[in-house]
């Protein structure tokens, strides 16, 4: 997977890092068990510090996506459903986007219309955990 990281958009470039694999992840260009690149390895390819990277991995790991150890390296955790994965975070990141569409003017309609195609693209080829 190559990762699509914009050096001069507002975005920190670990959380670039960070979302762009988990994207992958949830578009299937990664699957459990895959293997990251290293850190010095990912940092050298995309041209930045290697602690940027370390920290993008750092929160992956924190965050149960990715599985690190000294002899295999980082690789995509196997996705299990987790309590509570739709928290407080989750709704106001949410929340937040869809205020957003409702200050440029975009109807009820057309947001859920939008939302269910974003919703297909991510689970509309995969099994739903149970």
């Amino acid at each position: 997977m190559r990762l699509k990281i914009d050096m001069s958009g507002n975005i920190p470039i670990y959380q670039q890092i960070r979302n762009q694999i988990v994207f992958g992840i949830a578009t299937g260009q990664m699957r459990a068990g895959d293997k990251l690149p290293t850190v010095r390895q990912l940092a050298d390819e995309i041209g930045v510090n290697p602690m940027t990277v370390s920290k993008a991995y750092g929160m992956l790991k924190d965050e149960g996506v990715i599985l690190m150890d000294r002899r295999h390296g980082a690789q995509v955790n196997r996705l299990q459903p987790k309590e509570n994965a739709l928290d407080m975070d989750f709704d106001h990141t949410a929340m937040l986007l869809i205020s957003e569409a409702y200050t440029k003017g975009v109807s009820q309609q057309e947001l859920e219309r939008h939302i269910l195609l974003l919703i297909n693209k991510i689970y509309g080829h995969k099994e739903v955990l149970p």
